[in-house]
C-alpha cells in the first residue's frame, strides 16, 4: 500500500476527544479533562492566524482546550498534528498553489523550534516568510 501523503493526513476524517486523565501527564494535571484534537483542527485554528502574526503552541493548545471544553489539549497530538498541517501546507506549495492559498504554518511554527528543523521546507523558508510578513 502507498504511504499516505501529508495532505492525505491532514484532510483524514476524525473526531476530536475530550478525555479526562488518569494521571499526571505532561503539564497537564490528574483528573483533568485533555482534548486531543484532530489535524483539521489544528489546520483550522493555524488558518485563522492573520498575515504580520503570529502564535505560539501553548497559546494554541489553550486556545483549543477553551473551546471544546477541556481543561489542556494534549502537547503530544498537538505537535504531530501541526507537523501533520506543515507537511501538507508545503507539499501544495511545491504543487503549484499560491502561498496565500495554504495554511500559514510559519507564523506558529516559531524556526528555533525542534518542529522547524524536521520540516521539509526547512528553518531558511519559515524565517523567510516570517521577514516578509513583519513577523518577528
Amino acid at each position: 500500500m502507498a504511504k499516505k501523503t501529508w495532505i492525505e493526513k491532514r484532510d483524514v476524517e476524525k473526531s476530536f476527544i475530550v478525555k479526562t486523565t488518569d494521571k499526571r501527564f505532561a503539564d497537564i494535571p490528574e483528573s483533568s479533562k485533555m482534548l486531543i484534537a484532530t489535524p483539521k483542527i489544528i489546520d483550522d485554528y493555524v488558518k485563522c492566524i492573520a498575515f504580520g502574526q503570529k502564535s505560539n503552541i501553548p497559546t494554541m493548545r489553550n486556545d483549543l482546550a477553551i473551546e471544546y471544553q477541556a481543561d489542556k489539549t494534549c502537547p503530544v497530538t498537538s505537535g504531530i498534528f501541526l507537523r501533520i498541517v506543515s507537511e501538507a501546507a508545503y507539499e501544495e506549495l511545491k504543487s503549484g498553489k499560491k502561498i496565500d492559498t495554504v495554511t500559514p504554518f510559519w507564523r506558529i511554527v516559531d524556526p528555533k523550534s525542534k518542529l522547524a528543523g524536521k520540516l521539509e521546507c526547512g528553518i531558511e523558508f519559515i524565517k523567510e516568510q516570517r521577514d516578509k510578513e513583519g513577523v518577528k
